[in-house]
């Protein structure tokens, strides 16, 4: 008995395999250590953690559109200025970003890891810079508008979320 496409999908398949997967692999930007020895010029303060419970654990829920997936946020703060790096999933992987935020406002946001296979435009300073100067309105909104990106909606969207989890976070460790 033949099979004539038997040979021809096992040699599609062996083309398939032999394809490098760059897509597939963790984009990493920056490693976070880099981004908190910028962030505090060299002078790394030793972590903490923030528990996320009731009322932080619902606020942070409205925030995201869906529960926290950790119970607590590891954070690094030196007077004034709280540096935070959290993940939140784009379309389908996370993204890691590391954010500083200096008296309850951006300084700086950059995108550390990204997984997914597009928006990866979102790591770019001329997208990024956007965040620079950004506060909390309301208690939820950012006060100053960040364009998107075309074909990375829901990779700015994650960012977006991400910059104002932090601006949260951050009046919760400066208050306490």
């Amino acid at each position: 008995m033949s099979y004539p496409l038997g040979r021809a999908h096992l040699l599609l398949v062996l083309i398939l395999l032999s394809v490098p997967m760059p897509l597939l692999a963790d984009e990493v930007y920056k490693e976070p250590q880099v981004f908190l020895r910028e962030s505090f010029a060299g002078d790394i303060p030793e972590p903490a953690a923030l528990w996320i419970v009731g009322e932080k654990k619902a606020v942070a829920a409205d925030v995201l559109g869906h529960p926290p997936a950790a119970l607590r946020e590891r954070y690094w703060k030196q007077g004034s200025r709280v540096a935070w790096i959290l993940e939140e999933v784009g379309k389908a992987r996370p993204i890691t970003v590391g954010i500083l935020v200096d008296n309850n406002v951006i300084r700086k946001l950059d995108v550390l890891v990204y997984r997914e296979t597009r928006g990866w435009e979102v790591r770019y300073p001329v997208f990024t810079n956007q965040f620079k100067g950004a506060e909390l309105e309301g208690g939820k909104t950012l006060n100053q508008p960040v364009d998107g990106i075309t074909g990375a909606t829901l990779s700015v969207y994650a960012l977006k979320k991400l910059a104002r989890l932090a601006l949260y976070y951050s009046q919760l460790v400066n208050d306490s």
